[in-house]
């Protein structure tokens, strides 16, 4: 419920995240082709699987696949990173989920905006993967020092933004002018600028110790560094990239192509080179490369059983078989894990009897039986049961995709190093678990159900 004159957060959101898709259309265009060639795939898929269609409009998807869409930003400071927290409040979109992705060699540590409410879902499904730097990991100390007093100096919000924030705050919301000031004022930090903080040497020795620490400490804010359409045939999209002009990475992350989507998988186009101007005595231009394209394919969440499952798989196959940046051996990685992940149920029923995954219950409407065993009412066609969408992310598999697209050359290597208290702290907030927030939605559905079935 919001306040006489105020607008639910919901359509705050699903205004920002049209904005930010605009925005960026307008900055990277091989997006605007990107998003033409998911759309196309999934008219294909839903008008070739009738049963597909029927399922989603069933479990109240449908209509969100063409809204589907994450973007990630990274910060580069606890101040950063804590407003950053407020300014997607008032979006609706809280924290879910710690993510350490020093495990995959990348320095930084994250978590993902979304909403979490099922209607709210339902509503726009907007997401944010938002990581902060880990300065405390670069070795060289003066290198550490000079980024810190660069980071320091930089306001990435409007001060429009930042009295909008507060307003929300005090009085509970946004009228709807306010609401579209607030639009305007929060896309600001995530537009792309291509004047440079830094000069042209400092640039290049961030640059020498991790890519990704020149895209955070050099510029003006945390440039959106990538939006995702959902797609329902991620391989078709794979193929099809080259004939559109655009050049995908090697191989898709994640789980490999199965009958019953597991996860998430995902694919990007590399990155652009884009135009950059540092500043000196004397100006000078460069170039940067960070921002892309990528596209996503979800599955089902899985319970802690079933992703310790999916985690032994992954790391089996890539013990066997690393995926090589310039794609020389994806036939034969994508041979391996689909040959390692055989060992995980590629059946619902399996998948739910294991306790692998997590599933949504539904009444059907056709009949009534007494009890309450939902296997029996699942039998008897009362109930149905459909897997919940995984609406969060994988760590292995984002800093696979930052790392196809930052280049594989020798930087310095950042051991696994969780701390996910000290993020909390500095982002003011504890975040959500994932497991107990699926776990949750599951048990609610069913009692809901069994509440309606006359004893």
């Amino acid at each position: 419920m919001t306040t006489t004159g105020h607008i639910s957060p919901d359509q705050i959101r699903e205004a920002f995240s049209a904005a930010m898709s605009a925005m960026y259309r307008d900055e990277v265009p091989a997006y605007g082709t990107l998003m033409e060639l998911v759309a196309q795939v999934n008219a294909e898929v839903l008008e070739g699987d009738p049963g597909l269609r029927d399922a989603l409009s069933q479990s109240d998807q449908l209509n969100r696949i063409s809204q589907e869409r994450h973007g990630a930003i990274r910060v580069g400071t606890a101040g950063e990173l804590s407003t950053i927290r407020r300014l997607f409040a008032v979006m609706g979109m809280q924290p879910v989920g710690y993510y350490d992705l020093t495990e995959a060699g990348v320095p930084v540590h994250s978590t993902a905006f979304r909403p979490v409410d099922e209607e709210a879902l339902s509503r726009n499904p907007f997401r944010v993967f938002t990581s902060l730097l880990r300065l405390d990991l670069i070795d060289d100390k003066t290198l550490r020092a000079e980024a810190g007093a660069v980071l320091a100096r930089r306001q990435i919000f409007t001060p429009g933004c930042l009295a909008l924030i507060e307003r929300a705050e005090k009085y509970g919301g946004l009228d709807q002018a306010d609401a579209d000031r607030f639009v305007a004022e929060a896309l600001e930090t995530f537009r792309w600028h291509s004047d440079a903080l830094v000069d042209a040497g400092l640039y290049q020795r961030l640059h020498d110790a991790h890519r990704l620490i020149a895209d955070v400490v050099s510029f003006k804010g945390p440039h959106i560094n990538h939006l995702t359409p959902r797609t329902l045939d991620i391989d078709a999209v794979q193929a099809r990239m080259p004939a559109h002009g655009i050049t995908p990475k090697a191989v898709i992350e994640g789980p490999p192509n199965r009958r019953c989507p597991i996860l998430l998988r995902q694919t990007s186009f590399k990155a652009l080179q884009e135009r950059v101007i540092f500043p000196g005595k004397t100006a000078t231009e460069g170039s940067h490369t960070a921002r892309f394209g990528e596209i996503e394919a979800r599955g089902i969440a899985l319970t802690p059983k079933g992703r310790a499952l999916y985690d032994q798989l992954l790391t089996e196959t890539r013990r066997r078989i690393q995926p090589a940046a310039d794609g020389s051996n994806a036939r034969e990685y994508e041979h391996v894990l689909a040959e390692v992940f055989t060992a995980f149920p590629d059946d619902w029923t399996e998948i739910r009897g294991q306790d692998l995954g997590y599933f949504r219950w539904s009444p059907t409407g056709k009949g009534e039986v007494s009890g309450d065993d939902p296997e029996a009412l699942l039998a008897e066609g009362v109930l149905r049961c459909d897997p919940i969408v995984y609406e969060d992310f994988l760590p292995v598999s984002a800093a696979g995709i930052f790392q196809s697209n930052l280049g594989d050359e020798a930087v310095q290597d950042f051991a696994a190093s969780p701390n996910q208290q000290r993020f909390e702290a500095d982002l003011g907030q504890t975040v959500l678990d994932e497991f107990a927030h699926y776990a949750r939605i599951e048990a609610k559905s069913l009692a809901a159900c069994l509440d309606r079935i006359p004893a």
